[in-house]
C-alpha cells in the first residue's frame, strides 16, 4: 500500500495482546467481560473478541448497536442514557437481541413504559464522582423509586448499577487512580446494599480503562466494561495504564513544510484527524495533541517530539536544529494519538503494516 495522505496505521499483534491481558484479568477476578466498542468500531476488529469467546458487548448509540447487531452480536448494553426519540430504533433492537439500555431518570422510563413492546434490561447509570451525567450515587431515595418503577412495568428487567469513573483520567498518579477505583466500587456497593434490602439483586458494572488497566481489587464488582484498552493511547500512557509500546495505533502525516527560523516542521495531519483532545508532556506541564514514534521507515526521533498546535488539517510540531536537518518534505512521520478513540472515529479505517484495511462504522 502506498500511503499518500494522514493514514491510521494498527499493530494487530499489540491490540491482540492488550484484548488478551484484560480478558484474562477479568477471568482471573471472575468478572463478566462488557468490553466497550466505542473505541474501534469494527466488525473485523470485534471477530478478534469472538475468538477470545467473548459473547457480551458496550456500545455508545443505537446507531453502534445496530452496527454490531447486524454482525451476529446478540448481548449488547447501550451505554449511554436513554433518547427518548430513538424509542422505535431501540424497540426493534429489542425484538432482536439481548438489548440494555441505561436509565438515569423517569422521563425515559415513561417513554419506555408507553412504546416497548420487546423486552429489554436496564441499567441505572450512576455518577461516582465524575460529574458527567447519572445519578449521584447518594441520591439512594431517587434510585430506589426509579428500580420501584422498573419493576412495575412487564418488558423491563432492572440489571444493575452502571457507572463510568471519568475521573480517574484527571489522576495525577497511579495510586489516585486506585483510590478513585475503590471509592467508586465503595459507593455503588453501598448503593446496591440499599436496594438490596428493597428487594433487588443487582450487578455493578464499571467501566474506565485506567482502572480495569491498574487495579487487581475488584471485590463485589460483578462487570467490567473498558474500551480504550484495545489501542491505549498518550493519555492512558501518563496515566501509566499502559507502556508506550502497548499503544497499538499510531497517524501516518507526511510533511508539508519545514521552517528553519522558528523550528518548526508543518506534517498534513491536524484537528480533523488527531481531534484536539490532549496530554500533557513534562515538568512544565506543556500539553501536546500526539508524540513523535520510532517506526521503521519513518524518522526516528533521538529526542521526544510532541505535537504542540493543530489547526484543521495542520500539524505543528516543534523541532531542534538537528532534527529539523533530517526531515525532509515528504517524508512520513508516525504520530501516537492523545485519544484514539477520537481519533479512530475521524479518520474512519485502519490499515495494518501489510495494507490490509480494518473497517470503521464511519468509513
Amino acid at each position: 500500500m502506498k500511503i499518500k495522505r494522514p493514514t491510521l496505521l494498527i499493530d494487530p499483534d499489540k491490540s491482540r495482546n492488550n484484548l488478551r491481558k484484560m480478558e484474562q484479568k477479568a477471568r482471573r477476578h471472575g468478572l463478566i467481560f462488557r468490553p466497550h466498542f466505542k473505541t474501534h468500531q469494527s466488525r473485523k476488529i470485534g471477530q478478534w473478541f469472538k475468538e477470545s469467546g467473548i459473547d457480551k458487548i458496550t456500545v455508545s448509540s443505537v446507531e453502534m448497536a445496530r452496527y454490531f447487531a447486524a454482525d451476529g452480536w446478540k448481548d449488547i448494553t447501550i451505554a449511554f442514557p436513554l433518547n427518548i426519540h430513538e424509542i422505535n430504533e431501540i424497540n426493534a433492537l429489542a425484538g432482536k437481541i439481548n438489548l440494555h439500555v441505561t436509565l438515569l431518570n423517569p422521563e425515559s422510563l415513561e417513554a419506555l413504559r408507553n412504546k416497548l413492546e420487546h423486552p429489554a434490561g436496564v441499567f441505572l447509570k450512576i455518577d461516582t464522582g465524575a460529574q458527567r451525567t447519572g445519578i449521584p450515587w447518594n441520591h439512594t431515595e431517587e434510585v430506589i423509586e426509579l428500580a420501584r418503577q422498573i419493576k412495575q412495568i412487564p418488558n423491563l428487567h432492572l440489571e444493575g448499577l452502571l457507572a463510568h469513573a471519568g475521573h480517574t483520567y484527571h489522576a495525577r498518579s497511579r495510586e489516585e487512580t486506585l483510590r478513585i477505583h475503590r471509592q467508586t466500587r465503595d459507593r455503588l456497593v453501598q448503593l446496591r446494599n440499599e436496594l438490596q434490602n428493597n428487594g433487588e439483586d443487582i450487578l455493578i458494572s464499571v467501566g474506565d480503562t485506567p482502572s480495569a488497566s491498574l487495579a487487581e481489587a475488584f471485590d463485589d464488582i460483578d462487570e467490567i466494561r473498558p474500551g480504550n484498552f484495545i489501542f491505549y493511547d498518550l493519555q492512558q500512557y501518563k496515566l501509566d495504564a499502559c507502556s508506550i509500546d502497548d499503544i497499538a495505533i499510531s497517524l501516518a502525516c507526511p510533511v508539508v513544510a519545514r521552517h528553519k527560523e522558528r523550528g518548526q516542521v508543518v506534517v498534513y495531519g491536524g484537528a480533523v484527524h488527531l481531534s484536539k483532545d490532549s496530554f500533557i508532556e513534562g515538568s512544565r506541564r506543556v500539553y501536546g495533541y500526539g508524540m513523535i514514534i520510532n517506526e521503521e521507515g519513518w524518522i526516528v526521533p533521538e529526542e521526544k517530539i510532541i505535537v504542540a498546535g493543530l489547526s484543521q488539517e495542520h500539524g505543528i510540531l516543534n523541532v531542534t536544529p538537528y532534527m529539523m536537518k533530517r526531515i525532509a518534505i515528504g517524508d512520513f512521520i508516525g504520530i501516537l494519538p492523545s485519544h484514539s478513540c477520537l481519533t479512530a472515529n475521524l479518520m474512519g479505517e485502519y490499515y495494518d503494516i501489510h495494507g490490509e484495511r480494518y473497517d470503521h462504522m464511519n468509513g
